[in-house]
């Protein structure tokens, strides 16, 4: 019987630059993909994966719609990259390709590593309320962050974390013993607080623009919240690292952290298409750099639209389908000009029939709550300013 002969055409050497480019900064060691595939070696065990996952259009995952913005981070193939990983994917050999293997470029150098001074344990099957964890710091000076990393140690329970920054002046929290997890419900666990970083399920590291940074003042602490989910059946272990990077020298732009959000959730049973809207204007100038919307399991799209001293209305970001599993921090391919007085719009939709396969209970209404059967409205967005501007002069209208 003839069969063709099991050539490659495209070898490893052609392959690796584009899994560089779309694939490495998940699927590399110690991130959030569940394989490396950074050398040949590491690839070729996962090829039929491969191939099946670039047919499908399922990876690299990227969900926002093409008719609105241009974003940095899009991994999204090209025609002839998706052609090459085919091909390879299709007849990998062994052989020369083994040989032309790069060097890992491994995850970004981080200047100072803090992991959580105990771990923490999940047991199976547990509703767990917000963690909280202070991690002192050691700073005498002001200290000015290019890159941020949230590392769990499971990622499988680790439905969202945010790391604050705590100013010597704030009273936020200070009753409670740093480096020892704890819980705080109602006014204590809200703050003004700023946000160094987001984790939430398929993100990677933050790496600042050029000139851009974070501030840290002189005697802050971190602050990070937890919000762990257990499996089903399995108990588990998280043990959170913080990673960060300092900048070198004084930057042209301080970023921050902002959002805005919607408690007032009320789904009613089988509801296939409720929508939830927030809006806010801006007080100052700044430079919109990115966006990360956030719901849970039932959600299904979300939009972030801009409106003028004119009324006209621009979308900004679509994300259709929302992914709980994958939510991406959107960066803008260039920074986007802001003019005080703009308004935000946010809308989020939500798919609570049962048409959407992820969703716990067709059957129950649905109101805000931290669990992930339970829905959240929330749209986080990173703006650039003047580096002597702070999140509370920045709230200040002229």
């Amino acid at each position: 019987m003839w069969a063709p002969a099991l050539l490659a055409l495209t070898t490893f050497a052609d392959i690796q630059p584009i899994l560089e480019r779309r694939c490495v900064n998940c699927h590399r060691k110690g991130d959030i993909g569940p394989m490396p595939l950074e050398t040949f070696a590491q690839a070729r065990p996962w090829a039929k994966a491969i191939r099946e996952a670039v047919l499908s259009k399922r990876m690299p995952p990227w969900f926002a719609d093409p008719r609105y913005g241009h974003f940095a981070n899009d991994p999204t193939l090209t025609e002839a990259e998706r052609k090459a990983l085919i091909e390879w994917a299709s007849y990998p050999v062994a052989g020369r390709d083994v040989d032309v293997a790069r060097r890992p470029g491994g995850l970004p150098h981080m200047n100072l590593r803090i992991t959580a001074p105990r771990p923490f344990r999940i047991p199976a099957g547990a509703e767990v309320p917000y963690q909280f964890l202070i991690l002192p710091l050691d700073t005498s000076i002001p200290r000015w962050v290019s890159a941020i990393h949230l590392i769990p140690k499971d990622r499988a329970v680790v439905h969202h974390a945010v790391l604050y920054v705590r100013e010597r002046s704030d009273p936020w929290l200070r009753s409670a013993t740093p480096g020892v997890y704890f819980t705080a419900d109602g006014p204590s666990s809200r703050t003004t607080s700023d946000i160094l970083a987001v984790y939430t399920p398929g993100s990677g590291p933050v790496t600042l623009r050029l000139g851009m940074a974070k501030l840290i003042p002189a005697g802050a602490d971190l602050i990070l919240q937890i919000h762990y989910t257990a499996k089903p059946k399995q108990a588990a272990v998280d043990q959170m690292q913080v990673a960060l990077r300092w900048y070198q020298g004084q930057p042209t732009h301080r970023v921050l952290t902002l959002q805005m959000g919607n408690d007032h959730i009320r789904i009613p049973p089988g509801d296939g298409d409720y929508r939830l809207s927030v809006s806010g204007t801006l007080p100052q100038p700044a430079l919109l750099l990115s966006m990360l919307p956030h719901m849970h399991l039932r959600g299904s799209a979300f939009e972030y639209q801009i409106a003028g001293a004119s009324g006209r209305v621009e979308t900004l970001l679509r994300v259709k389908p929302y992914n709980f599993y994958w939510q991406i921090h959107y960066q803008l391919a260039e920074p986007r000009p802001l003019a005080a007085g703009a308004r935000l719009l946010l809308t989020a939709y939500y798919d609570n029939s049962p048409n959407n396969p992820r969703n716990p209970d067709p059957d129950a209404e649905v109101t805000w709550g931290e669990q992930s059967w339970q829905e959240m409205m929330i749209g986080f967005f990173d703006v650039a300013v003047p580096p002597d501007m702070d999140k509370r002069h920045y709230f200040t209208r002229p």
